[in-house]
């Protein structure tokens, strides 16, 4: 960049924009339009709103730029690219019907009416028509419609449009791109040359200035989408992209995709054999393999035995239960949808066929809460034992479309670690900010310790309970969430019908959010299910309910950790901890002595006696993300010793077995979350 594109990048806070001035002469006027990753492409005036950069205010405006490498400017540049690739479908298919384009996260998608399936090799035609469009730098131009007649009469050839502009006040315009604000706007590209309009879209911006502002994207994939997510109206054609305010942006967004390709748990599932999905059994029910299943147990056992020190008592339910259960909790009337269809069982006939004893429909539980407020209910409660804190590994079962299933992070069969909490109202405050407290100390054992949290909050259509009760659950969890010193950022009607949330987010090695442990305080079932405790002045109380998962789910919190690891677990946590390597059979009595040794030690020890190569078996062991190999050679045998050899290649010669036993038991016994390496053991080098 030259010494003035240099001195132009300091953009100021805020701008004056003249009256009867566009925002960007204004901006240029003021030295603020520099080039590059910072290039201003709208402005945000006083209400908050972005505009154009041809916006011209009827009164002097005090306006902020809002630059490309902002995520508000990445936006615009987003959505104007999904512009672009609406252009060049058009221009490549002229009998395409145009859907919505909407920026998303990281990228953006158009939906079309096309008679086939968008192929690989489209996308290659659409990307080089695309570029030949933004080369060509057109403008785009914002022009208001006087009327609906008048948007209808130019959009009689785009029937989704026609019906987004019949519906321009019913749409969910946090997706839906073209219509908003109270007035009908098509942004028509423009040729610079001259002056002619190329092609026009319904929206309600705003747009960059021109196509030449958005200097890097990328068709990504197609898929099948329903018109407006409806699986009832007509299936589209969906195209996703990427669009970003660099080159390198670009290239760093997509070498993350790589990355996060590489750990897919999908993928490593199968590698390392560690889960699959039978079609057999079902979509989104998944079974977990031997060496799955240790990764399983260890997770379970540690955070079992993190509950006993917490205080918790320990229940079970069953699988299924009678409708009248869910009819009491609410979830026939909420959730249905999300549950399996009932089952009616227990019906009796007689001998001619009629009924002598009517049935009762039965459902798999898709929630564990139920069961314990009967647990609860069993028998009478008193103050003293407030808190009450019940927890299960509880299986559930959700029926998630089949389009939402992925992998375990989004399964129809899953075990939550489900715990409930009976406690009175005067301890809810102490109680939220210890279970806070709970669930972020276990989430950093398992090496996750990026966090900020969430506020869900009621949805007015769906939720029972007064508005106090809301009100006061509400406020409690923002009281405890604050205390927590992490960032809070809302959710607004995310919470279940029930009451309120707090959800932990969760910073993956990639950046990525994960939603994990979630806390939600309910002061409705416990009315719903009568329940009470005698206080200390001998009446009857109302317990305070909050619910807590803290993995989410084990399935889930297992894909989670698979990715983050890259399916290199922590030593701890791995199937197989440690595995003995031989130079050749004379040293298999040796190394066998040792797995003995750290077998011994509760370590989960293989010794590799098969007959491939020492460099291969040191290859297949590091590709199954072993953490401690252990060779041994004729002399080290003689000695009494072994080699480590570790994931990354490094490795360290001649250690006595006694003390490579104590050391890899204590690093397991630590819980250490970093990937062993020779660096890691100085010690081992005396």
């Amino acid at each position: 960049m030259s010494q003035e594109g240099a001195a132009q990048s300091v953009i100021p806070p805020s701008v004056t924009v003249p009256a009867g001035t566009a925002a960007g002469a204004a901006l240029r006027d003021a030295g603020v339009l520099p080039k590059g990753p910072q290039a201003v492409v709208v402005v945000r005036d006083a209400e908050g709103r972005l505009r154009d950069l041809s916006w011209v205010p009827e009164a002097d405006a005090v306006v902020e730029p809002v630059t490309a490498d902002s995520e508000e400017g990445r936006s615009v540049i987003r959505h104007s690219c999904a512009h672009v690739l609406a252009q060049a479908v058009q221009q490549e298919f002229p009998e395409a019907k145009l859907g919505i384009g909407p920026p998303v996260k990281d990228g953006f998608y158009y939906d079309f009416q096309v008679d086939r399936p968008f192929t690989p090799e489209d996308l290659v035609v659409l990307e080089r028509r695309m570029k030949q469009i933004i080369k060509g730098a057109q403008r785009f131009s914002r022009r208001v419609v006087e009327s609906v007649e008048a948007a209808k009469a130019e959009l009689a050839h785009e029937p989704f449009k026609l019906e987004l502009v019949d519906l321009k006040s019913e749409v969910d315009d946090a997706e839906v791109m073209e219509v908003g604000g109270g007035e009908l706007t098509i942004y028509d590209n423009v040729d610079p040359r001259s002056g002619e309009t190329v092609w026009g879209d319904l929206c309600r911006g705003p747009h960059a200035p021109t196509t030449k502002h958005i200097p890097a994207f990328k068709l990504m994939r197609t898929a099948a989408a329903y018109w407006r997510g409806d699986q009832n109206n007509q299936q589209l054609q969906r195209i996703y992209g990427t669009a970003w305010e660099s080159q390198e942006a670009l290239d760093a967004h997509l070498e993350l995709l790589a990355e996060a390709e590489r750990r897919d748990h999908r993928k490593l599932g199968t590698e390392l054999d560690l889960f699959s999905f039978p079609e057999e059994i079902g979509s989104g029910l998944a079974v977990f393999h031997p060496k799955g299943g240790i990764v399983r147990m260890e997770m379970e056992n540690y955070s079992r035995q993190r509950h006993l020190a917490a205080g918790y008592s320990f229940v079970n339910s069953p699988h299924i239960a009678k409708g009248n259960l869910f009819q009491t909790s609410g979830h026939l009337d909420w959730y249905k949808d999300g549950m399996y269809p009932s089952m009616h069982l227990d019906e009796e006939l007689d001998a001619e066929g009629n009924v002598r004893k009517p049935g009762q429909d039965y459902y798999l539980k898709p929630m564990n809460c139920p069961f314990h407020d009967l647990i609860f209910r069993s028998r009478g409660r008193s103050y003293r034992e407030l808190p009450l804190r019940m927890f299960e590994f509880g299986s559930v079962y959700r029926y998630e479309k089949s389009g939402t299933i992925h992998g375990l992070t989004r399964v129809r069969g899953l075990t939550q670690d489900d715990a409930h909490i009976f406690c009175t109202e005067d301890q809810v405050q102490d109680e939220l900010k210890s279970l806070l407290n709970f669930v972020l100390d276990l989430l950093r054992d398992f090496g996750l310790d990026d966090f900020y949290l969430e506020l869900s909050t009621r949805n007015d259509e769906k939720y029972v309970g007064s508005d106090e009760i809301w009100q006061k659950a509400t406020d409690a969890l923002r009281t405890a969430a604050e205390e927590s010193g992490l960032e809070l950022v809302p959710d607004p009607g995310g919470a279940a019908f029930y009451g309120p949330k707090i959800s932990v987010q969760a910073r993956d090695a990639l950046g990525r959010t994960w939603q994990m442990s979630t806390i939600q305080l309910d002061f409705n079932l416990p009315n719903a299910f009568d329940l009470e405790y005698s206080a200390a002045d001998g009446s009857r109380q109302r317990p305070v309910m909050i619910h807590r998962v803290l993995f989410g789910s084990l399935e889930r919190f297992f894909g989670v950790l698979t990715e983050h690891y890259a399916g290199a677990f922590p030593a701890w946590l791995s199937p197989v901890q440690v595995v003995g390597i031989p130079i050749s059979d004379e040293q298999i009595p040796h190394l066998r002595r040792v797995e003995e040794a750290l077998r011994l030690k509760g370590l989960r020890a293989e010794l590799d006696a098969s007959d491939d190569r020492m460099q291969k078996k040191i290859r297949t062991h590091t590709t199954q993300k072993v953490p401690f190999m252990l060779l041994a050679g004729a002399k080290d045998a003689e000695a009494g010793a072994v080699s480590f050899r570790f994931r990354d290649g490094s490795q360290i010669n001649g250690v006595p077995v006694d003390k490579a036993v104590e050391t890899i038991a204590d690093w397991v016994q630590r819980r250490e979350n970093a990937s062993p390496t020779a660096e890691l053991f100085p010690g081992l080098k005396d």
